[in-house]
């Protein structure tokens, strides 16, 4: 059984060692970077848990704007009370807990989240190789992102709320 809550500041090493699992160096959330989201963003952060063991999270600051941009990664606000667009800086999954479903309950549970708080869209960016399972959730690609994180080309995708 899955249990998702809140992150708290003593998830920190786990959440480190998840984000450094699932990501290259270049891309991964570093632990100042956590330390701010867990201050600012607590309420738009959110883990797995399953026997005890953090598998998994999603977190992600309110935006004005309905596309991701790189300073994002640098410079995080606390989130207003209602409105914005609910962006998504990180989704990942232990290595060894995926493809059970763990990705799309944390997904489900953020924009239920963001939904109650009144936020217009989820967005993200993502690889090309996981547009297909962000469309099978209902996001829509709106194309090449102008972030240049980590190097890569990221596409932006979006859902209404």
């Amino acid at each position: 059984m899955i249990k998702i809550r809140n992150v708290m500041m003593k998830d920190l090493p786990q959440l480190l060692e998840i984000e450094n699992q699932c990501f290259p160096k270049e891309e991964a959330a570093t632990e100042d970077a956590f330390i701010r989201r867990i201050q600012q963003i607590s309420d738009s952060f959110f883990v797995a848990v399953k026997e005890g063991k953090l598998v998994g999270l999603i977190n992600g600051p309110v935006i004005a704007d309905p596309y991701i941009s790189d300073n994002l990664f640098a410079e995080i606000q606390s989130n207003p009370e209602i409105g914005g667009h609910q962006s998504v800086l990180g989704l990942a999954v232990h290595p060894g807990f995926q493809n059970r479903g763990i990705a799309k309950a944390l997904l489900t549970y953020f924009e239920e989240s963001a939904s109650k708080k009144k936020r217009e869209t989820v967005t993200l960016t993502c690889k090309d190789s996981l547009i297909s399972f962000y469309e099978a959730l209902g996001y829509r690609n709106e194309g090449v992102s102008e972030s240049e994180h980590g190097g890569v080309i990221w596409y932006n995708l979006t859902k209404q709320l």
